[in-house]
């Protein structure tokens, strides 16, 4: 048997292990199935509510229902358009769900998004409703509402609304006491109609928005089991934006399955992976970084003797790894290795096999006890997992599961598994996509192994963006091919590999191109760098904004008897000895990277203090970098980087 044929025999073993959904025709069937199915099992949990919140699958089905009665009771019809600004919470859900099976289409956004965002999604969604977080964001946003054809509006707070105007306000419990006096009004829905509407943030321009149909998100639902097989019961935590894509989709599969999604947060997260002991998790690369760093951190605060010991471990381990990778043809820097070279290292494997044993025992436990031990598998996307981040969680057998897609895909269309889990890649198609590389100029198909633009067609594929069929003929081809941007090449088992995004390429007066993201991974590698992000366009050499690890810079300092804070409490980035020591980890980490070229060096760089963060508008929701942001908040520091070489 070939090994794509394995792959998918196992994915159809893994899909019959999970509860099946393949009849139902819009998301909303899910949770009276889900009701019958798990019924007291707690399905919704945030410790960190006030009061605290427990709901079970039986009673989120039951506030569901009634929150779609109440919407109709304030005149909601089939097909209408509501607007969902509100973040990670209970309600969320209920409101999401409540306005698809009141038969309407949702358009979601964070309450925290600016105003003019927000603005922006009310009116060209052709919204007639609005649901919000609380009184504040209402205000935030009042002026626009008061020229649309806004005809009510909910809080999901218990604030009392001010009636200011006309408009109908009511909050959480007024709604829902609405609806407890509302016979619902069933909606018939197809797999065609249209059930959200979610604005790309992106990078740059103004946002999209991405028709979705339940069909879309169904296909999600009735797939996801081939990668992983949930079991009722099991802990889910949750810290994505719930409104995106990625959160959104994974969440209606996990509660598909019966689990039980525990809400947390950035400040709560460490004690609530210890408190409630996840089986699951979904999250982006920059968390499970934070994690390394986290141990990283412990590491350098413990003795000499003791960091001489675990980074002699965690080196055994990582030459396992790479030697067990080769024996099960699961390595890519050497993907098609000889049958002599896989039995040698499978020799060696055995042979490094007591020695990772006893670093399972004495350090690698310990530190996987700091997510709660019971993780079956973390999934990680929304951006890629670098390298050394692959290897740490392998060597401590945290199962990370790098998937791929984006909001025009529902989101998911590749996902590492279990089974297969090539480290590097972003995994084979989930059933019943298709996959495509072609060359970005002539766009004839490549061969395995070659670079080029990544195609994807299959049933998550969005209708298009809405009111913006220009925008839809340049995304979709005419064969339903979606044009992802991004760039990558398949493996002989069909596994993408991602290597940069396609307007994200650096062009060097030489004409050379260079991905900057496999080179930005290898260099957070260094303790020193907890950011960068790469220059040079029309430059002779690449440059570099890097936001240092100032708790590692500051021991460092410690050591050399160095004195790097100013009076104004910042950093005297530009000592001698600091430029040089970062100019070192540069040259380290950059000539370590598999492929590394000359054209890759770094020259120039800056040190700066402020991170790249959402707070700032210089990151996405899901934690990329907004690369034209930051160049422009940055355009003078880049000029002068560069007028100096």
């Amino acid at each position: 048997m070939s090994q794509i044929s394995s792959i998918k025999e196992q994915e159809r073993v893994n899909l019959r292990r999970v509860a099946d959904y393949s009849t139902i025709e819009s998301i909303p069937e899910i949770w009276p199935l889900a009701a019958e199915r798990f019924g007291d099992t707690i399905a919704l949990h945030n410790p960190h509510a006030k009061p605290e919140v427990v709901v079970t699958y039986r009673e989120l089905y039951q506030q569901i229902c009634q929150f779609a009665s109440g919407l109709q009771s304030l005149g909601v019809k089939p097909n209408s358009h509501l607007a969902l600004f509100a973040d990670n919470s209970p309600r969320w859900l209920v409101a999401d769900q409540g306005m698809m099976m009141a038969g309407a289409t949702n358009a979601v956004r964070s309450s925290q998004a600016e105003m003019k965002e927000l603005s922006y999604i009310l009116q060209d969604s052709d919204s007639t409703g609005l649901v919000v977080e609380d009184w504040k964001t209402l205000k935030k946003i009042q002026a626009a509402i008061d020229d649309l054809p806004i005809e009510f509006v909910v809080l999901l707070s218990e604030e009392q609304p001010e009636q200011e105007s006309s408009l109908k306000i009511v909050n959480y419990s007024q709604l829902m006491a609405l609806g407890a006096d509302y016979e619902l009004q069933p909606v018939k829905q197809t797999k065609k109609n249209l059930a959200t509407l979610i604005y790309t943030s992106g990078t740059t321009g103004k946002p999209k928005g991405a028709m979705l149909t339940h069909g879309n998100l169904l296909h999600q639902v009735t797939t996801l089991g081939a990668v992983i097989q949930p079991q009722t019961g099991d802990s889910v935590l949750s810290i994505l934006p719930t409104w995106h894509a990625y959160e959104r989709t994974g969440e209606y599969f996990l509660f598909s399955q019966g689990c039980t999604q525990v809400y947390t947060n950035l400040r709560n997260i460490k004690q609530d992976l210890q408190q409630f002991k996840p089986n699951y998790m979904i999250a982006v690369p920059r968390l499970w970084e934070s994690v390394y760093e986290g141990v990283q951190k412990k590491l350098r605060s413990e003795p000499e003797s003791k960091q001489k010991l675990v980074n002699f471990f965690f080196n055994i381990s990582e030459n396992y790894i790479k030697s067990r990778r080769l024996a099960q043809n699961l390595s890519l820097e050497n993907p098609k290795p000889s049958s002599g070279l896989r039995f040698i290292s499978q020799v060696k494997s055995w042979f490094l096999a007591p020695l990772h044993i006893l670093g399972e025992k004495i350090v690698y436990q310990k530190i996987r006890g700091a997510t709660g031990g019971k993780i079956t598998a973390v999934i990680s996307g929304g951006g890629s997992l670098a390298k050394h981040l692959d290897n740490f969680y392998e060597i401590i057998d945290v199962n990370v599961l790098v998937g791929y897609g984006l909001t025009e895909t529902a989101p998911v269309t590749n996902a590492r598994r279990t089974t297969h889990n090539l480290r590097g890649s972003s995994g084979p198609a989930i059933p019943g996509t298709e996959i495509m590389i072609v060359d970005p100029e002539t766009r004839q198909p490549l061969p395995a192994y070659q670079r080029g633009l990544v195609l994807i067609r299959g049933p998550q594929v969005m209708q298009g963006y809405y009111k913006k069929p220009e925008a839809t003929a340049k995304a979709i081809n005419s064969e339903g091919w979606f044009d992802s941007g991004d760039l990558g090449y398949l493996t002989s088992s069909q596994d993408l590999v991602l290597t940069g995004r396609a307007k994200d390429t650096i062009v060097l007066t030489n004409g050379e191109n260079i991905e900057p993201q496999p080179i930005e991974d290898a260099c957070v590698r260094s303790p020193y760098i907890d950011q960068i992000m790469l220059v040079g366009q029309d430059q002779r050499i690449l440059g570099a904004l890097i936001v240092p690890n100032l708790d590692a810079l500051t021991k460092w300092s410690q050591g050399r008897g160095l004195q790097l804070e100013l009076p104004d409490s910042n950093f005297n980035f530009n000592h001698p000895d600091v430029q040089n020591l970062f100019r070192q980890e540069l040259n380290r980490e950059v000539r370590n990277r598999p492929g590394y070229r000359t054209d890759d060096r770094i020259g120039p760089f800056e040190l700066i203090l402020e991170p790249f963060s959402i707070e700032n508008g210089m990151m996405t929701q899901t934690l990329k970098i907004k690369r034209p942001v930051v160049r422009e908040h940055y355009r003078a520091i880049i000029d002068g980087m560069f007028d100096q070489k």
